[in-house]
């Protein structure tokens, strides 16, 4: 698998990372086993969760699977979580990004995953209420001490991003090398300024979502209703919040113009190529500019080496300049669009 570094650090990982949000829920252990197990034996190496998945869950979960691997196994896994994020159960100071939370959720993060360090930690979103400078500290306090090796931030917005490692480099704080965000053939708006803004600092980007829920595997039809166990199928068992996630996201795509464009011209490499449309995705997305690790979220072992079938994958220049043609975001105004377009390309000549 190919290898690259986080960001502008010195770490190396896989570009593929494993994604753990189903583990206790629609993956059970036995699953997760397997999951892992692929995982690791295709040369994977960062294993991507965090304290609000199930409610906790999928930190245990992997906790316990890593207590049954040999050493060489245990040393080579890159853990990376996040606290902060808002869970089912969490009590008025149990979410955000305050020292109190983060501390309580650091501990019990180490507790479940059932190590004395985290290879990367995340602020699992931004946090109005906290002030930055509260957050910085408490991620460097948590360097220093050994606890963590490296700091990373998720689902932050171009000038929070900025403001971040502007405050950082002022205070003399551990900058975090990483920022999590959704991205995909069908979710590019990050290009317009998150992507510069971590460019420009040398953060890496860790891609989410990567197929957008699965709508970029060609199991979605135009004009067809899906149905279970699909992500997007109609259901009562998920919970209010993802029902509201997954539909919103849904119907955003389908009605979005091209989307099925980008569905169909998938749908025609994965043919030429004998490989599924998810891993002619995964390849395009593999090789945008700043990209450092792609979270592979699966729900089952098959998934994932359906999925990792994208690293055997190199497409040429003009498949890449078909798909990045095709998906381009429509719509955006000034400053984005033609404006944002020329001084991209702006040269002297």
């Amino acid at each position: 698998m190919k290898h690259v570094r986080l960001g502008a650090s010195g770490l190396g990982t896989s570009i593929y990372g494993l994604g753990t949000a189903t583990f206790g829920d629609s993956t059970d252990e036995d699953e997760m086993v397997r999951v892992l197990d692929t995982f690791v034996d295709a040369g994977g190496l960062l294993i991507d969760t965090a304290d609000a998945y199930t409610d906790g869950r999928a930190e245990q979960l992997i906790g316990r699977w890593l207590r049954t691997q040999p050493a060489q196994v245990r040393e080579r896994v890159l853990l990376s979580t996040k606290g902060g994020g808002y869970t089912t159960t969490a009590g008025l100071n149990q979410w955000g990004n305050t020292r109190h939370n983060l501390t309580r959720a650091l501990e019990t993060s180490l507790r479940s995953l059932g190590v004395d360090c985290i290879t990367l930690y995340q602020a699992h979103t931004w946090d109005p209420l906290t002030p930055l400078e509260e957050t910085l500290r408490f991620l460097d306090d948590a360097v220093r001490a050994g606890k963590i090796r490296y700091a990373g931030i998720s689902n932050y917005t171009g000038w929070q991003v900025q403001k971040t490692v502007d405050l950082a480099g002022t205070l003399g704080l551990a900058a975090p090398i990483t920022f999590q965000a959704q991205y995909s053939l069908l979710c590019r708006e990050i290009e317009w300024e998150i992507v510069p803004a971590g460019l420009a600092n040398g953060l890496g980007l860790l891609a989410w979502s990567p197929l957008s829920g699965g709508l970029l595997t060609g199991k979605y039809l135009q004009d067809e209703t899906p149905v279970g166990p699909a992500r997007f199928a109609d259901t009562t068992e998920r919970g209010k919040m993802h029902d509201a996630y997954v539909g919103a996201l849904y119907s955003r795509h389908v009605v979005r113009e091209g989307t099925w464009q980008v569905l169909k011209l998938l749908g025609e490499m994965a043919a030429a190529r004998n490989v599924s449309p998810a891993a002619v995705a995964l390849a395009w997305l593999a090789g945008r500019p700043g990209v450092s690790g792609i979270i592979l979220g699966v729900r089952n072992a098959k998934q994932l080496a359906d999925n990792l079938e994208a690293r055997w994958i190199t497409l040429d220049d003009d498949e890449i300049a078909r798909l990045t043609d095709a998906s381009d975001p429509c719509g955006a105004g000034y400053p984005y669009g033609h404006f944002g377009a020329m001084q991209r390309t702006r040269t002297i000549e």
